[in-house]
């Protein structure tokens, strides 16, 4: 079964150049992992304004895996570590949403 994993940023400064800098670090360290499916991230669309949307994020990163397993062993990767070191101090708030999908 694939593994679902999507993180919302709540960043402390909003501005096109740290959201920019974010949605390139991922590019730089987390996209290239072995067993990722798909890969997506972005700003969140201001034009969305529906009850049901969300408007307490800046940033959306949304990978499928092929597996848990695959997941499991980006959580510990270096990649994945030199990215949180490098962008954690702009970061307010992480919310991580992990899920099986078919």
């Amino acid at each position: 079964m694939k593994f679902a994993h999507c993180v919302f940023f709540t960043l402390n400064d909003k501005s096109d150049v740290q959201c920019e800098s974010l949605i390139a670090a991922g590019l730089k360290y987390l996209k290239p992992h072995d067993g990722i499916v798909s890969y997506s991230m972005g700003r969140r669309e201001p034009e969305m304004q529906r009850p049901v949307n969300d408007q307490e994020f800046d940033v959306c990163l949304a990978i499928v895996f092929a597996d848990r397993a695959a997941h499991d062993a980006y959580q510990v990767s270096d990649p994945h570590n030199e990215f949180i070191a490098e962008q954690k101090e702009n970061w307010k708030q992480v919310r991580v949403f992990d899920s099986n999908v078919a």
